[in-house]
């Protein structure tokens, strides 16, 4: 065994505006198992996380639900733990970055920061929201992409086709708060001086700390010029304020990576960890970070400076990942497919989509697909047909013929040595994080062992006379063989494991255990340890994802009197030419984001699809319709409208509905089987 390392590992920061999903998932259960398999090896590991808890977002979304910022954050951050622990996720310490120890940690970074003369303070022109009051961040805006003239686009970059562009650039904005029209005004901002890190981040980026892709994304950046950071958000903010100064905030992306050193600030507090020793020492202690591929800037360009410039160590490594998509595509929820963790863990075990990531996940940063059919065939086949099978087959004859005693002798000691000689080459793929290349080598010593008992067959042997002896032994050898496994899988199944080692009556196994086999010892009676997965629970899963969308593009009027609705008091419209009937252009339009508009009884803004073009409608079907009931449907849109000026900005289109108003109201829902785009005839 190699010497005791200390390792401080993180994984990035959940905001606190909403639930964790199956694509949040790969990064902390990629993470768990590291944390865990460090742990096995006898290292000193501590995992620490916590809510991403300020910003504009959070602000606004408890202003609509009515309740403070500090009750949203609360409410969110119970959902988060809960899911996280009943997917089995071990973190050490979870904290939130709204925190007393973070907000020291910021204030003082900060000061150090511009008292060495990393911080900059200059007067600029930014969008501010004449009707909300407010100074909007580039997300907070939208418009006509100023490079492809795509519409419906954010202030700094365009998702059709991937410039980035000053928000000053963007053609029709409009507050994405208010719909207004956004003006510029004058405020003084703070910014960090990357450029004063340069040289030490070409150097500390190119010397082993990232994944070589990232080091070659990173290049452009650096052949671009870095640019001054800017950390400041105007009042009214959620965040925490910046000294020595008057309405300015720290911008979400200064606070929330300092969350990691407060996270684990707040264990230190709890223990008798020293906190300067895993974040100022690079000689005595490891830090790690994992993170998706879309954060690497933040975390390979400002968060190593802004250490570097107030005193602290750099990360060892910043690990990144790839996104996931289910069956090929992206998570949707039209189609059932954008599943929370907590609709997974109402249906299935956690450790099933454990071991699936797991064997999905490279070192890599390359997306992972999460293909169903696959999933439950995998999981069927590798835990069930090969890992419990094991035990399973050999457990009840040591229980009935030996009342549950081992042998002394394992009578294939080669092929036990075998199992345990692959233990190091297996340790490097966990340690390098080839998951996949870890789970083919443990899956192919479950085979081994699968084939060994089937060789032996001591279910016949056991109806032999004079052979208990040699079923004794097999039992025995088939027994370790499942030990040494349990070994290799606890990472990834830790509650499985757990089980295992009751039934083994081993203690705690760890992967110093790997050649002490289990001889002349007592187990407990087999319990079935997992159940396969059933195609039924892939479907219930599936179809609680998509019910949000199913109620409302199921929903049917209740049965009404004429005394209930007076159709006397709407009258019917001049008539008009069938000419002037044919000139409207019905659309097959899908909902791709839906969302209210503040100060509008009626309106709810929607994003609509139509194949490659996005349009921007406001529609006034409020009373009938909650926003995330819409997301992801298909509808009919005029499409050929003239765009109509609101106080709330553009309209470009609209949907079309039917019914007496109020909740009685119902968009037309074509099936999905249909195209963004398809003329409607």
């Amino acid at each position: 065994m190699s010497t005791q390392r200390k390792i401080l590992i993180t994984s990035a920061l959940p905001y606190a505006n909403g639930p964790i999903h199956l694509g949040h998932l790969v990064e902390y259960i990629q993470t768990d198992i590291w944390a865990r398999f460090q742990k096995m090896r006898g290292h000193e590991c501590h995992y620490v996380c916590a809510d991403d808890a300020h910003g504009t977002p959070i602000m606004l979304r408890a202003r609509q639900d009515g309740i403070t910022p500090e009750q949203l954050i609360a409410d969110v951050s119970r959902d988060h733990q809960a899911d996280f622990s009943d997917f089995l996720i071990g973190f050490d310490n979870y904290h939130s970055t709204h925190s007393d120890e973070n907000k020291e940690l910021s204030q003082s970074i900060y000061r150090t920061l511009r008292d060495d003369g990393h911080i900059t303070a200059r007067t600029i022109s930014q969008a501010y929201d004449p009707e909300a009051n407010m100074f909007l961040p580039d997300r907070f805006i939208k418009g006509t992409c100023p490079k492809c003239g795509a519409e419906d686009q954010y202030g700094d970059n365009c998702e059709v086709c991937g410039a980035t562009y000053d928000t000053t650039d963007l053609k029709k904005p409009y507050s994405v708060v208010s719909g207004a029209t956004p003006i510029k005004k004058d405020t003084e901002h703070f910014f960090f001086k990357l450029g004063d890190f340069e040289t030490m981040l070409q150097e500390w980026t190119t010397a082993g700390h990232v994944q070589s892709e990232i080091a070659n994304k990173l290049k452009e950046w650096f052949e671009s010029g870095l640019k001054d950071w800017d950390i400041t958000r105007d009042a009214p903010y959620w965040g925490f304020e910046i000294p020595d100064s008057t309405d300015k905030f720290f911008y979400v992306w200064l606070d929330a990576p300092i969350g990691y050193m407060a996270s684990f600030k707040n264990l230190c507090d709890k223990t008798d960890l020293d906190f300067d020793e895993f974040w100022k020492s690079e000689d005595k202690t490891e830090l790690y970070h994992f993170i998706g591929k879309d954060i690497a800037y933040f975390h390979t360009l400002f968060w190593p400076a802004v250490l570097k410039g107030s005193g602290y160590r750099t990360p060892t490594k910043v690990f990144c990942h790839g996104f996931l998509t289910v069956d090929g595509a992206k998570m949707s929820k039209s189609r059932g497919t954008f599943i929370k963790a907590r609709t997974y863990l109402d249906n299935l075990k956690p450790e099933y989509l454990r071991y699936y990531y797991a064997a999905k996940l490279s070192s890599g940063v390359d997306d992972i697909d999460l293909n169903l059919e696959d999933f439950q065939q995998r999981v069927n086949t590798d835990l069930v047909g090969k890992f419990v099978n094991i035990a399973s087959r050999v457990a009840s004859f040591i229980k009935k013929n030996n009342d549950g005693m081992l042998s002394g002798t394992l009578p294939a000691p080669e092929l036990h040595q075998q199992m345990i000689d692959a233990g190091d080459l297996i340790a490097q793929h966990f340690e390098d994080r080839k998951y996949s290349q870890a789970t083919r080598e443990i899956m192919a010593l479950a085979d081994k062992a699968n084939e060994y008992i089937a060789d032996e067959e001591p279910w016949a042997k056991n109806k032999q006379e004079g052979m208990e002896q040699q079923v004794h032994d097999i039992c025995t050898q088939g027994i370790n063989m499942f030990r040494i496994l349990c070994i290799y899988l606890k990472p990834m199944l830790p509650e499985v494991v757990k089980q295992a080692e009751d039934f083994l009556n081993s203690g705690e196994l760890s992967w110093n255990d790997l050649d002490k086999p289990l001889l002349n010892h007592s187990i407990n009676k087999f319990k079935p340890l997992m159940q396969r997965v059933e195609k039924e629970a892939l479907d219930k899963i599936i179809d609680a994802s998509k019910e949000d969308i199913k109620a409302a593009s199921q929903k049917t009027p209740a049965k009404k009197s004429t005394k209930d609705v007076d159709v006397s008091n709407e009258p019917i419209a001049d008539e008009i030419e069938f000419d002037d009937f044919a000139k409207i252009d019905l659309r097959i339009a899908r909902i791709v984001k839906a969302e209210h508009v503040e100060k509008a009884d009626k309106l709810l803004q929607l994003t609509l699809d139509i194949g490659g073009e996005t349009r921007n409608v406001f529609a006034g079907i409020k009373s009938a319709y909650a926003p995330e009931d819409l997301e992801g449907k298909l509808t009919v849109m005029v499409a050929n409208l003239k765009p109509r000026k609101m106080r709330f900005g553009m309209s470009e289109g609209m949907v079309l509905a039917a019914g007496p108003g109020g909740k009685d109201l119902w968009i037309l829902n074509p099936d999905d089987g249909a195209q963004p785009g398809m003329k409607v005839k």
